[in-house]
């Protein structure tokens, strides 16, 4: 992956970013400039982008250069998942059904994202309806790599110094996936905090949208106007991490189990069994999530069936095939593990689990299997990628802290923790 100057603005967090312009030290104009630039130069390799407007972006930060601070992202650039209402950008969802699709308003993330000051530098790359056709986006640290999907242009967009932070969605693993292949942070909060009006529904008992970053200030300054009065409160301790390898710790790779391994001994992690229950949940996100987005795409899938890809197609027929009382069982096994929570977190805050097999996978007809994201997505809880660890080739190996639900703040806590950490050992 190319770097940008040292010195150059678009390799600021948007924190950093923030408070450079609220002081006056640095113009808003300036630091869209420079994104501007840098995706000039590398989105042609990456193309995480589906819509830029240069004119639109620097004319906004003009304004907000003109005018007093308004909120805590003033003069900020931001990225939208292209799954994400806008109205002064196209919205397309991933589908040539959709393509030039112009919404009425912006999704009510996106009005929060204006109100607290954020100029939109334009849409970034979902995989089809955000499931698991891919686009075209390439993962910026080895482009023969998926970025990970669905939220792919996002997370590509963060790593190669383009934007600050970008927004995702997860129904499964689509945020905290593409994170780890990509190498930043992201961040799913507890189901149900950040509103999703104005987001094309997958699966609305899973939806949930969040920001990727490269540091953990950027997501809770992000998350923070994203669920406005909401917003988790700072912890006045560090939290207690436990660690838990999952009922699916076999199905990651070898090299995954070693240095996931080796890093829970070096923190002097204690291990956490999850409960028997649980080694169902997969197989029960699995079975909500289609029926769910074969409701949600019905109107596509009867209208343009060639329009959609083989492979959601099938996705669609195992969703449309499920019967109700296998989904009911799902819902209602997954209503039992949630109410287990209190007793997983009883001993410890947060947990370190994998969250993804191992490395981005070579290829990019596929995006990576979201295994180690289901049952966080399904159970609702807060969960945060952490960059740091590498695998075999050298490219990022996924990491991932879950907290109870609604203690998204010890789980913030704890990823900044372990990913400070992990920074003491970066070349």
């Amino acid at each position: 992956m190319a770097q940008p100057r040292s010195d150059s603005p678009a390799a600021w967090s948007a924190t950093a970013a923030a408070a450079a312009i609220r002081a006056g030290e640095a113009r808003s104009e300036d630091v869209v400039a420079a994104c501007l630039e840098r995706i000039a130069e590398r989105d042609g390799e990456v193309h995480a982008w589906t819509h830029v407007d240069p004119e639109r972006a620097l004319a906004e930060a003009r304004r907000r250069d003109a005018t007093p601070a308004v909120g805590p992202l003033h003069g900020v650039p931001v990225g939208i998942k292209d799954l994400i209402d806008t109205a002064d950008a196209p919205t397309a969802y991933g589908s040539p059904i959709h393509a030039g699709h112009r919404p009425a308003r912006d999704a009510v993330c996106v009005a929060r994202l204006r109100d607290a000051g954020a100029v939109v530098l334009g849409k970034t790359v979902t995989t089809e309806f955000a499931l698991f056709q891919p686009g075209p986006t390439v993962n910026p640290h080895d482009p023969a790599r998926t970025p990970g999907g669905s939220s792919s242009g996002s997370a590509a967009a963060v790593a190669d110094h383009m934007v600050p932070v970008a927004l995702g969605t997860q129904t499964a693993g689509s945020i905290v996936r593409p994170a780890s292949f990509c190498g930043i942070y992201g961040y799913k909060p507890t189901f149900g905090a950040v509103p999703t009006d104005g987001v094309r529904a997958i699966g609305p008992s899973l939806d949930t949208i969040g920001p990727l970053a490269r540091t953990v200030d950027d997501l809770a300054l992000t998350t923070g106007v994203l669920r406005g009065a909401s917003a988790p409160e700072p912890r006045d301790r560090t939290p207690s991490i436990g660690f838990a390898r999952t009922w699916e710790w076999e199905r990651a790779d070898v090299t995954t189990r070693a240095a996931i391994g080796a890093l829970v001994a070096r923190l002097g992690l204690p291990e956490v069994t999850l409960p028997a229950a649980y080694a169902d949940l997969v197989s029960a996100q699995t079975t909500i999530m289609e029926a769910e987005a074969a409701a949600a795409l019905a109107p596509e899938h009867r209208a343009h069936p060639q329009q959609l890809s083989a492979q959601l197609r099938e996705l669609l027929a195992r969703g449309l095939a499920v019967g109700e009382d296998v989904v009911d069982h799902a819902r209602d096994h997954s209503a039992r593990c949630r109410a287990l929570l209190p007793s997983v977190f009883a001993d410890h805050d947060v947990l370190l689990v994998p969250s993804a097999v191992g490395e981005a996978p070579e290829g990019l007809d596929a995006t990576g299997d979201p295994l180690f994201c289901r049952i966080w997505t399904l159970l609702g809880t807060p969960a945060v990628a952490i960059p740091g660890l590498r695998g075999p080739h050298g490219m990022p190996l996924g990491l991932q802290v879950v907290a109870d639900l609604d203690d998204d703040a010890a789980a913030l806590a704890a990823a900044r923790s372990i990913g400070d950490t992990l920074a003491q050992d970066a070349p």
